[in-house]
């Protein structure tokens, strides 16, 4: 398996990551952090080496205390810290229906010291601002960036749901390494972004590449979902019955593909990006063992330049109702 080079580092990884989050936010009541911890070091020796967190996922444990992914991810990668790639973010507070914004320099700095305990090391090797802080301009939130690589608290830096021009204005003050956008089969409005990133040297890590589930075809309806409460999906708009004919309709056509590689439709809808281009990186997450196997499996997968064209071919005619936009272009 042909690793990839984030950015212009001396950083290498397996063409597919891991996204932590779903074990303990957004998906339902968190997996408790003994199988969580057994769930990423067996993720570990599939062969990922790259594992993304963030300083706000949490949720809910069912004795009320509050499960926090980083120190799930931290105490599960103790052993071989060395030998991955950990990624987390800061700058975003959940606050019950919205989101607050915080990149104010004085934020960067404490949540930083806040990531580090957590995880358990004394550097992050990717720094992410999770959300574009309209109060604060790129310049500052890339000038807090160049401080913390001289002072080796973070190897590089990158940006999750940028605009070009954010990325832009960023990179011209302190290099940025990678991006980290939505990107998959349903949702491609930041397909624009490919030249820049190609142009400046950039790494793309795709979240949410599988439509939060919607790609795997694990999901008919709503009544699929039986996570409690804390489960976002149910009411993201790809599984509202309108949005479930449009999901449908693309899933019956990847299952041809499939059955042609011997594959699941989860394992065409990333190997359709990863050999899209060769700075893309998809990170997909799950709390089953044999899904992670699968969803590693997929960086094996080579889809000739006729079989993506015809999956972008029928992309093209299809509009999805999707979770972070409405379109699937």
């Amino acid at each position: 398996m042909k690793q990839r080079r984030l950015g212009k580092t001396d950083m290498y990884v397996n063409p597919v990551g891991l996204g932590c989050m779903g074990l303990s936010h957004a998906s339902g009541t968190p997996t408790a952090k003994e199988d969580a911890v057994r769930i990423l070091r067996a993720a570990y020796e599939m062969g990922y080496n790259f594992f993304d967190t963030a300083e706000c996922y949490t949720g809910i444990n069912p004795d009320g205390s509050i499960n926090y992914n980083e120190e799930v991810v931290g105490e599960a990668i103790k052993p071989f810290r060395d030998k991955v790639i950990l990624c987390t973010k800061f700058g975003v507070t959940h606050k019950g229906d919205h989101l607050e914004f915080d990149s104010s320099p004085e934020k960067i700095k404490s949540s930083l010291e806040g990531s580090l305990k957590k995880l358990q090391t004394d550097y992050i090797d990717i720094y992410y601002q999770h959300r574009i802080d309209p109060k604060i301009e790129p310049e500052v939130v890339a000038g807090v960036m160049k401080e913390l690589i001289e002072a080796g608290k973070i190897r590089a830096w990158g940006i999750s749901e940028t605009t070009e021009e954010y990325l832009r204005r960023a990179h011209a003050v302190c290099p940025v390494t990678v991006i980290e956008n939505r990107y998959s089969m349903m949702a491609r409005w930041y397909e624009s972004l490919f030249k820049v990133c190609e142009e400046l040297g950039i790494t793309y890590v795709a979240f949410s590449p599988m439509a939060n589930g919607a790609l795997t075809g694990a999901y008919k309806s709503k009544a699929d979902f039986e996570n409690g409460d804390q489960d976002f999906r149910p009411n993201m708009p790809q599984y509202s019955e309108e949005g479930m004919k449009k999901t449908n309709e693309i899933v019956e056509f990847l299952e041809v593909l499939a059955k042609k590689h011997d594959a699941t439709t989860a394992q065409i809808s990333l190997a359709w990006m990863i050999n899209k281009e060769d700075f893309i990186i998809p990170i997909p997450g799950s709390r089953k063992i044999e899904r992670l196997q699968q969803n590693f499996n997929a960086g094996m997968i080579e889809l000739s330049l006729e079989e993506i064209k015809m999956i972008d071919d029928k992309l093209d005619t299809m509009e999805f109702m999707v979770f972070g936009g409405h379109s699937g272009k």
